[in-house]
């Protein structure tokens, strides 16, 4: 029931339309809470836009070998003036909802990996992915070897699924090295105690190591032994006949 209500706080905005006989959904969203906002723009999954109020600014995250969507002017001075009269709604439904009690969920999905293939000492992005989460946001913390990473860190908007949860996904730009092991830690109302997942260099990278080459010259070296004593006694056994 809350998530529902809450809903409404969010102006979830979704089109369907058809191109090419290709359905595809366009949303918008705009969002809201004392300390911050949201505005997105979204199409078939992917953000095409949102707006960065801790900058004064809008972004585009799209990576730069897309066709990129072009805005008119003043959207970012409209989201502004949305995030005011999304407040003057926020509190109407306090107090309309002040008898309801808070509904949270802790992320029920919390993955890391890399977004490329990993080659030691080339720079390579971590992916630290939280979904089934409510309400948005949640906090990321990245660490490498236990300390505290913050350069070259990055976190989308919320983005919400259709069964009220929210997804965002913080990246971590690195250059993977043998020793090195990284975690990213997510911080949320309804946990209790952070959640971390770890990716280790070496353990994710099977080439890091002389273990399978070693492993492979024993087993060849084992085998061809194999071979050769078999072969002393066929020849034993054909001479003493």
């Amino acid at each position: 029931m809350m998530k529902m209500m809450m809903k409404l706080l969010l102006f979830l905005c979704g089109v369907l339309w058809v191109s090419a006989d290709v359905l595809h959904e366009d949303l918008a969203i705009v969002g809201c809470s004392d300390s911050d906002g949201e505005m997105m723009y979204a199409l078939d999954g992917e953000e095409l836009w949102y707006a960065d109020f801790k900058k004064g600014k809008g972004v585009d995250p799209q990576p730069p070998f897309v066709v990129h969507t072009s805005y008119r002017e003043g959207v970012y001075e409209q989201a502004v003036a949305n995030q005011q009269v999304c407040r003057s709604n926020l509190k109407v439904c306090r107090s309309a909802m002040k008898d309801i009690p808070d509904e949270n969920d802790a992320p029920s999905n919390l993955v890391i990996y890399p977004r490329d293939e990993v080659e030691l000492g080339e720079k390579n992005i971590l992916v630290c992915h939280v979904s089934g989460f409510y309400p948005a946001p949640v906090n990321v913390s990245w660490t490498r070897n236990g300390q505290k990473v913050t350069e070259g860190t990055s976190i989308n908007v919320p983005f919400p699924s259709k069964d009220s949860s929210f997804t965002q996904i913080s990246r971590l730009d690195f250059v993977p090295q043998i020793g090195d092991i990284y975690s990213c830690s997510v911080e949320h109302l309804a946990l209790k105690e952070p959640q971390t997942r770890t990716w280790d260099v070496e353990m994710n990278n099977p080439q890091s190591g002389p273990g399978p080459a070693i492993f492979c010259g024993v087993g060849l070296t084992v085998g061809l032994l194999g071979v050769a004593v078999g072969t002393f006694f066929l020849i034993k056994g054909n001479e003493c006949s």
